[in-house]
């Protein structure tokens, strides 16, 4: 009896203990339940922009290499001793300037002995001319036979050909000791020196240039873009000149603007793309060449486009969305169809209307029909707050 007793004793505390923890459970469930439906009702922070109607440039994108305007290898054009250099490494130098001077003396030898030459033959002819003269008044009379009279005229037109040929070696003597001198035939910026002074140097080296000098201001910039393009840049090249503009990796801000100049004749077939370049003035010098710039080449304008923030386009499974904020400040889900892309901002083909606000940040925290709170608006205008 006393063992019953306390069997049902054991019974009613494991009953009563479930009751419990049921009704506990309910109880959690019911409030976790009320957190949840609380967190759809808080109003998530974000940031919005004004999606705008603009005037946008319709453009074609590149990654292009800046090249010199003129590269000059300059070579000696007669061999010597190499006795002055007149500049420094990587200094600006003017069409005109002196660059490097070659022994002179040689020369100016060669160039004595060739006047020298012509100044013999020239009296020997002006000596050949006066008895030819002679003869020529007596011939006739007798005095002089006709064999020397001949003799006389021929005397005279080899002396003739003599001093043309002293003439020549006279010019020829004087254009190389002008070699001796060689000054720069552009304004460029010169590279390293091969050759320093006291080297000798050889007349037409093609293997060890002097310097090589390259002009950068104006300077080029190439860049390809593909065949499918091509048509398109033709057509607007035969109306105006194109307008161009270069950027450094990494950096939005623009570094020069300039005038598409150059239209390769051939598609490269192994690439699908055609050579372009353009011509910037670069009188600050901030295109070198070698570098590695962005390109944005501006065909022409499109009116009336429809544009948000980049930054407010997200992608999804379904493609490209944005988050509309409308009147009541919850958001709705609005597929769109981009058109491209405008520096940091984006063509909207199809999907957003002028005036409508779209979240440019705190996307993945929201859902279709959740509320906002407007923390920013990226055009300036009144931040809107939930009441």
């Amino acid at each position: 009896m006393k063992r019953h007793s306390v069997f049902n004793g054991f019974f009613r505390l494991y009953a009563t203990v479930w009751v419990i923890s049921v009704l506990v459970a309910i109880g959690l469930g019911c409030s976790r339940h009320g957190e949840e439906k609380g967190a759809n009702k808080r109003a998530m922070p974000v940031t919005v922009a004004d999606a705008v109607k603009k005037t946008v440039p319709v453009q074609l994108s590149a990654v292009g290499v800046v090249e010199a305007y003129k590269t000059v290898s300059v070579k000696a054009q007669v061999g010597g001793e190499l006795v002055k250099v007149h500049f420094e490494e990587g200094q600006l130098v003017k069409a005109g300037e002196p660059l490097f001077t070659i022994d002179p003396r040689p020369f100016e030898a060669q160039l004595r002995h060739a006047r020298a030459n012509l100044a013999k033959d020239t009296a020997l002819l002006d000596k050949a001319r006066k008895l030819l003269a002679r003869n020529s008044s007596v011939v006739d009379k007798g005095y002089v036979s006709k064999e020397q009279f001949d003799q006389s005229a021929a005397d005279v037109s080899a002396l003739e050909a003599t001093v043309k040929a002293d003439e020549a070696a006279c010019e020829d003597a004087e254009l190389q000791l002008k070699y001796c001198f060689i000054s720069s035939p552009i304004n460029a910026c010169a590279g390293e020196v091969k050759v320093h002074m006291g080297n000798l140097v050889k007349a037409s080296d093609n293997d060890n240039p002097l310097v090589t000098l390259k002009q950068i201001s104006p300077i080029y910039v190439g860049f390809h873009i593909p065949e499918k393009d091509l048509f398109t840049v033709k057509e607007h090249m035969a109306s105006k000149k194109l307008k161009a503009e270069v950027s450094f990796p990494g950096q939005n801000n623009i570094a020069s603007r300039g005038e598409l100049s150059f239209l390769d004749n051939t598609v490269n077939p192994s690439t699908g793309t055609i050579l372009l370049k353009a011509t910037f003035p670069n009188k600050d010098r901030a295109l070198w060449p070698g570098q590695f710039v962005n390109v944005l080449l501006t065909l022409t304008s499109q009116p009336d486009a429809v544009v948000v923030p980049s930054q407010a386009v997200q992608t999804g499974q379904d493609g490209k969305y944005v988050f509309v904020v409308k009147a009541d400040l919850t958001v709705d889900y609005r597929p769109v169809v981009e058109e491209r892309a405008v520096g940091n901002e984006t063509v909207i083909r199809q999907g957003i209307q002028p005036g409508e606000q779209v979240v440019t940040d705190g996307q993945l925290r929201l859902f279709p029909g959740a509320t906002v709170k407007i923390i920013k608006s990226l055009n300036g205008k009144a931040v809107q707050t939930q009441s």
